[in-house]
């Protein structure tokens, strides 16, 4: 998936092809992929004990495979390759509802109805999502990309709040990478400025 479209058309950069929610089951969830519906988390995270439960990945080792995709990609490319995860909000997102979600309503009950324990999630991923991503860097990625797919169902003082700290320190945390960070996101019209200053381009 990859190197594909590199080969068939003429472009100046690559990303790797990887599931933004890999880095969950070394975490501790059980996640599948059901056909038809998409990802689909059994034991969602819904309070203070299940976030204390996740445990912390060392990527290298549980995502080893990944980085082992980046080092052979890399030895068949001639532009540079860039590294990719998704961003915490939307990974909790996914943890908390156990799929995808319309209305986010749980993790919207979590945000509003218990900040210290989002807060705690929040961190702990940041943790998992930030050597994630130097790993790949370590592995021969070249450029690193944060993919915020649901962050549009904020508004900007929900995200200024309940996510622009954590994404502020994921960036100062790969800033340490020396590469380019690529900050992306869907339906953030109303965020863009949020997003500019919490880190990336």
């Amino acid at each position: 998936m990859t190197l594909q479209p590199i080969k068939r058309f003429d472009l100046d950069a690559s990303i790797i092809f990887a599931d933004i929610l890999l880095p969950l089951e070394p975490m501790g969830l059980q996640l599948e992929f059901v056909k038809g519906e998409g990802p689909a988390i059994h034991n969602p995270v819904k309070d203070k004990k299940g976030v204390e439960a996740l445990r912390p990945v060392a990527p290298e080792e549980s995502l080893g495979y990944v980085m082992e995709a980046i080092r052979q990609v890399r030895r068949e490319l001639k532009v540079p390759l860039i590294g990719f995860a998704g961003a915490p909000f939307t990974l909790a997102s996914y943890m908390i509802e156990g799929g995808h979600s319309r209305n986010y309503l749980d993790t919207k009950r979590m945000m509003y109805g218990a900040p210290e324990v989002w807060d705690l999630l929040m961190t702990k991923l940041v943790r998992v999502l930030s050597d994630y991503l130097l790993a790949q860097v370590k592995a021969g990625a070249q450029a690193l990309q944060v993919f915020d797919s649901w962050i549009g169902a904020l508004s900007p003082d929900d995200y200024r709040r309940f996510v622009f700290p954590h994404m502020k320190a994921l960036f100062t945390a790969l800033r340490n990478a020396g590469v380019p960070l690529i900050h992306f996101g869907t339906g953030t019209a109303t965020l863009l400025e949020l997003q500019k200053e919490a880190g990336g381009t």
